[in-house]
Parts: C-alpha cells; sequence; structure tokens
C-alpha cells in the first residue's frame, strides 16, 4: 500500500484559506495528483486543506472524507522566552536540544512542558485514529510493525499539515515528532509518499522514499513559497523571524 501525505498549498491563516500564490501551487499540484488517481481520499477538516484538495478532487470528480484527526496539530505552548502560546513545534534549539527526553518516542510528552497542555492525550488520539485507518485498508498495528491482514497495492491519499504530518511519520517510524518538526521542512503542496513492505508474509512496515517533493512546482518554473521556513541568516529581514 502506498500512503501519499499532502501538505495544503501556501496559506492565507487569516481566513483559513490560500493565498493567491497558493492557489496556483494547488493547481500545479493536481496536475501532478490526477495522473495517478487514488483508492481513497481524506482531507483535513481545516478550510485550506480543504481548498487544496478541491482542485484534484474536481477534476477526478471524486470526494475527499473528512477526518477530524487530520487538522492541524492542536496543542498550543508558551515556550520560553515567548509571550504568546504558539505551536507545539518551532522551539529555539538552544532551548529543547538540552532536553533528551525530547528525541524519545516514549517521553517527549513527559516534560513539563508537554504535560501542560495535554501533548500526549493529543498525540495518542490522533495516532490511534490513524491507525484505525490503517487497519480499514488492511494494515493492523501489532507492537512497532503492522500485520498485513489484506495486504494490497493501494493507493491513500490525506490532505493535511505539516505538524500533524510529522505527528504520522513519528508514529510509523517509532520516533519522536519533535526532531521532524525541527529538522525537516515540507513546503507548501508538498507531497510525502511512504510505501508498505512485506519482506515476511503477513508482516508489513512503513518505508518513506519521498519526503516533501515539489517537483511539480519546479517542473512549471514556479518557486516554493517560504511557508514553515524561518530566516536562513538572521541579517535577512525580508525572511520570517519570530
Amino acid at each position: 500500500m502506498k500512503l501519499v501525505i499532502v501538505r495544503h498549498a501556501d496559506p492565507d491563516y487569516s481566513i483559513d484559506s490560500l493565498t493567491p500564490t497558493g492557489w496556483k501551487e494547488a493547481e500545479l499540484l493536481s496536475e501532478r495528483l490526477v495522473k495517478t488517481p487514488a483508492d481513497a481520499y481524506y482531507v483535513s477538516p481545516l478550510g485550506r486543506a480543504k481548498d487544496t484538495a478541491s482542485l484534484t478532487l474536481k477534476k477526478l470528480g471524486r470526494t475527499a472524507e473528512t477526518k477530524e484527526w487530520l487538522r492541524e496539530f492542536s496543542p498550543r505552548i508558551v515556550k520560553p522566552g515567548m509571550d504568546r502560546s504558539t505551536s507545539i513545534w518551532d522551539w529555539l534549539p538552544e532551548i529543547w536540544t538540552k532536553e533528551l527526553r525530547y528525541y524519545d518516542p516514549e517521553e517527549w510528552y513527559h516534560t513539563d512542558a508537554m504535560r501542560s497542555v495535554n501533548a500526549e492525550q493529543e498525540y495518542k488520539w490522533v495516532t490511534k485514529e490513524f491507525d484505525r485507518l490503517l487497519a480499514f485498508h488492511g494494515y493492523e498495528r501489532e507492537g512497532l510493525y503492522y500485520r498485513a491482514v489484506r495486504p494490497n497495492r493501494d493507493t491513500i491519499v490525506l490532505f493535511c499539515h505539516f505538524g500533524v504530518e510529522c505527528v504520522l511519520l513519528s508514529h510509523l517510524l517509532h520516533v519522536s515528532p519533535m526532531p521532524l518538526w525541527h529538522g525537516l521542512c515540507a513546503a507548501a503542496s508538498s507531497v510525502t509518499t511512504i510505501y508498505t513492505e512485506e519482506r515476511r508474509q503477513g508482516i508489513a512496515s512503513f518505508r518513506a522514499n519521498a519526503f516533501g517533493d515539489i517537483s511539480h512546482l519546479y517542473a512549471a518554473g514556479e518557486e516554493p513559497s517560504f511557508a514553515a521556513r524561518f530566516c536562513e541568516t538572521w541579517d535577512n529581514e525580508n525572511e520570517r523571524h519570530d
């Protein structure tokens, strides 16, 4: 089975939709995705993900099932040195890297900061629902691998968000989401592809063969938007600071 995780196109958070650039990215994405129709489509309930999916679905004459757990990973936290709550990721590196539990897939949500926003509860809800979806499509979790109850070559597409994408990947790969949130960047409209591997009959694992792919933008001569990144150098005032 193949999982395709699509991050929404360039967002206008003020209206939970897309910027003009985002709509162009979504169009280029749709031209890519319609070439390989999927067996099932799922989408976040948030507008920016729904709008991104809409162009692909319209061209294919298909619909996507909305899954509440595909919304952006929702806990918000007041980080050290900040005076307001922000997303649970995007910590300053000199702060979060000092806490080794953040690298542990079983311990990262047990720090005082993560306990204060019920990160464990939210994470386990999302991953439980994700496993429920995988079981529906033939793969049942057993410990840290999956039973291939109904092995198949289906393609499943999820239109969602960067934060929750890293949560899903962390669950499949059994790693903490913290290094993924802080060490990877899935550009707007990017595509991540994960395949099952059934090296022994009935036993499956997942392997990503592409993360954050934006070849559909480059093929059209479209530069990726800067969403999800911070300034490359401190003195660049035209790039995102916090």
